[in-house]
């Protein structure tokens, strides 16, 4: 049976190793630091900080997989915006329709936010085609950074 629940703190062993995958797979087209990596899962796990959350992802009790999911408000909505930071599940777990049904918890979940956003590369034609399916569109336009 599958279900997910918030990220603990208690959770950061068996998370990192998953989110350390995550980041040295080819869906992530640049590297991060481990200590930055380490900051957002304490940031997720610290009920004082309201704009990250953490999801456990499990199956039949097994850690199966993880997703960082941030609020923000947007103007261009003129609402609450819900990005979907990550979403990993391990390989044995893949194919299962997880990715879907955890997709469905977090819009069931935060039914106060007009507007979902995800990020995918390129190269990551199967989880484009996904998300496609779910009712996602791409944006006509590029994004800029600036990290400090």
């Amino acid at each position: 049976m599958f279900n997910i629940r918030e990220m603990k703190a208690e959770d950061k062993a068996i998370i990192m190793p998953m989110v350390i995958t995550f980041y040295h797979s080819p869906v992530v087209e640049h590297d991060v630091d481990t200590a930055v990596l380490e900051r957002t899962f304490d940031a997720a796990t610290d009920p004082a900080m309201p704009y990250i959350s953490g999801l456990v992802m499990l199956e039949d009790e097994k850690v199966v997989g993880y997703g960082y999911v941030t609020g923000y408000y947007a103007s261009e909505v003129g609402g609450m915006c819900m990005f979907m930071e990550e979403m990993y599940f391990t390989p044995e777990c893949r194919g299962k329709g997880y990715g879907t049904k955890a997709y469905h918890w977090i819009i069931d979940h935060y039914p106060e936010y007009k507007r979902f956003r995800i990020e995918v590369t390129e190269s990551n034609v199967n989880a484009k085609r996904l998300y496609e399916r779910w009712g996602f569109r791409f944006l006509e336009y590029n994004q800029m950074v600036l990290d400090r």
